[in-house]
């Protein structure tokens, strides 16, 4: 056998090896992932217990405002506003006595987001509610809006916020006259676009020396490298530019800022925190809600950014244990994605782990 053969079929041989290694583990990686429930996308609203008024009275309005972008900018890029953020918000406020309207800057049909892997229970319902389906694909355009008929409005994300609530002078005169007025200010993750050209009357930008949470540049660039170019600008440095102080969470996690009476979070996991804290900025004690499982995940993520792959796992056997709730291994696979993604091999490993050692829990309370 000449060597030329030898290494040719040394050569062969390896490749054979690192195939079958990587199919053997993508497919361990898939039985990682939960089965699909496929009752979920007829969820209904009434199919949910949190979003009864029970004894809760009308509390009055809140206006949610969405953008009217499809594209982005020049491009050829689809957008619309996230469903998640804002159909959470959306019931967070029904469910705790406060009537919704739907804005936009053009009014009429909203375009929306739609991400399969990111939906839950609420996100279904939302779409199968035929009263939040009606306002979304009829909004009230802003410069029509009386400011005066709600309590608080809040601005949901979506990449097309970026092109269209900046420099929009309904939106600008709306938020100044709200927090003049000491009114309730929300947004989520690009929502607080809304706020960057806002001047009070005293000549000073609405985020000066104001604590705000947005959507980060570490957030935006990793799955958008082009960013700097495709939008017209950066979120973090441009609220930053107006004198924002700017509260940076761990990425693709819980973070909100919570300064008087304006609330920003920082990404689509930040929807449900920002809008029960609105509430509370109302007045209100928040109605008690069964975190979800995506909720759960994204503690448990914190911990193990926090402290460790050691402590999430005691916080996993006290969710799964104790305390009854739900883990979604499907987020802690994508987290372990994002963390290849980022370069961060050993978080990549520490959360697959985290990922298995749910499946395990999990199996072994079945068998019990």
């Amino acid at each position: 056998m000449s060597r030329k053969y030898r290494i040719l079929k040394w050569i062969s041989l390896s490749i054979l090896s690192l195939v079958a290694i990587l199919v053997s583990f993508a497919l361990w990686f898939s039985s990682l992932l939960p089965e699909r429930d496929a009752s979920m996308p007829h969820t209904s609203a009434k199919d949910l217990a949190y979003l009864s008024r029970d004894s809760i009275g009308h509390r009055g309005k809140i206006l949610a405002i969405v953008t009217s972008m499809d594209v982005m900018g020049n491009t050829d890029k689809s957008t619309g506003y996230e469903l998640t953020e804002l159909a959470r918000a959306y019931y967070v406020f029904e469910a705790n006595g406060f009537e919704v309207d739907v804005a936009s800057p053009k009014g009429g049909k909203a375009p929306v987001v739609l991400d399969d892997e990111d939906m839950g229970v609420y996100d279904h319902a939302f779409l199968n509610d035929s009263i939040a389906q009606y306002k979304t694909s009829h909004t009230l355009a802003i410069e029509n809006v009386d400011p005066k008929a709600y309590q608080a409005v809040f601005f949901a994300g979506g990449k097309g916020a970026m092109f269209d609530f900046p420099n929009n002078k309904a939106i600008q005169s709306l938020v100044k006259d709200y927090q003049e007025s000491d009114k309730v200010i929300g947004a989520v993750c690009h929502g607080p676009s809304a706020l960057v050209n806002v001047v009070l009357d005293n000549g000073q930008a609405l985020t000066e020396n104001r604590k705000v949470s947005a959507f980060t540049n570490k957030e935006e660039l990793l799955l958008i490298p082009e960013a700097h170019s495709l939008f017209p600008f950066l979120l973090q440095d441009r609220l930053i530019e107006k004198g924002a102080v700017f509260k940076e969470g761990p990425m693709y996690l819980e973070q909100i800022s919570h300064d008087g009476n304006l609330i920003t979070g920082q990404n689509p996991w930040s929807t449900w925190s920002l809008a029960e804290t609105m509430v509370q900025q109302m007045g209100y004690e928040p109605k008690y809600r069964p975190s979800t499982g995506e909720e759960n995940t994204v503690r448990v993520l914190s911990i193990y950014e926090d402290k460790g792959l050691a402590a999430s796992k005691e916080t996993i056997k006290s969710m799964l244990g104790k305390e009854q709730k739900t883990i979604d291994r499907g987020l802690l696979a994508r987290h372990s994605i994002m963390a290849v993604i980022r370069g961060k091999l050993s978080d990549f490993y520490d959360i697959i782990r985290l990922a298995y050692f749910v499946k395990q829990y999990e199996s072994k309370k079945k068998q019990y």
